[in-house]
């Protein structure tokens, strides 16, 4: 009869598992459910970030056309204008030219106005999607642990790491950006010795 009361029972009684852990606990499944909410919101943010850059490097694109086509269609007329009266518009030159510096420098501007948009999107984008990882990773951890999740330190952790994040300041160098601006600018001061030359040859 001692034999049977010694023996170890066969069935244990098994730990939950963490999900049902964190079910049965309040705390843990509003924090879980406030957790998830925020990822699907980060997502969201993340989609609108991505559609904005996309729809910023298209008006990129098509300033750099009209900029070309702008250009084209003005040296032709002045190439058909200069058959006709070539002296006359010789001397009134400076009219076109300045038309065309002004459309020029107001297209550059633009441009770089728009990179910079760009540029400043892209850094959000960055972290907007490292908030998204750092809060899967807790997230993670909470599914993972369940009870054993201490709150307070996993918490106050998560807003130590956006909050103490700090961006690496690149020392500033010429870019992609800095190259367009000067090939539009050189392509521009072509255009006005070009104007001199058709309506002055």
């Amino acid at each position: 009869m001692t034999e049977q009361s010694t023996s170890p029972p066969i069935m244990e009684a098994r730990p939950l598992h963490p999900l049902h852990q964190i079910a049965e606990t309040p705390t843990h499944k509003l924090l879980l459910k406030q957790w998830l909410k925020e990822e699907e919101l980060i997502l969201n943010r993340i989609s609108l970030k991505e559609t904005q850059i996309d729809s910023v490097r298209r008006e990129i694109t098509q300033l750099h056309v009209f900029f070309f086509l702008f250009h084209s269609i003005a040296l032709l007329l002045l190439f058909n204008a200069s058959s006709l009266a070539s002296g006359y518009l010789c001397k009134r030159s400076w009219i076109p030219s300045v038309c065309s510096l002004l459309c020029s420098l107001g297209i550059i501007w633009a441009v770089r106005y728009k990179t910079d948009v760009e540029c400043l999107l892209e850094k959000l984008l960055d972290r907007e999607k490292e908030d998204g990882k750092l809060l899967a990773k807790c997230v993670e951890e909470l599914k993972k642990k369940g009870l054993e999740f201490d709150l307070l330190k996993e918490v106050d952790a998560l807003r130590r790491a956006k909050s103490l994040r700090v961006e690496a300041k690149v020392v500033r160098k010429w870019s992609a950006r800095d190259f367009v601006t000067l090939f539009f600018f050189t392509v521009s001061c072509l255009v006005l010795g070009l104007t001199r030359i058709i309506l002055c040859s």
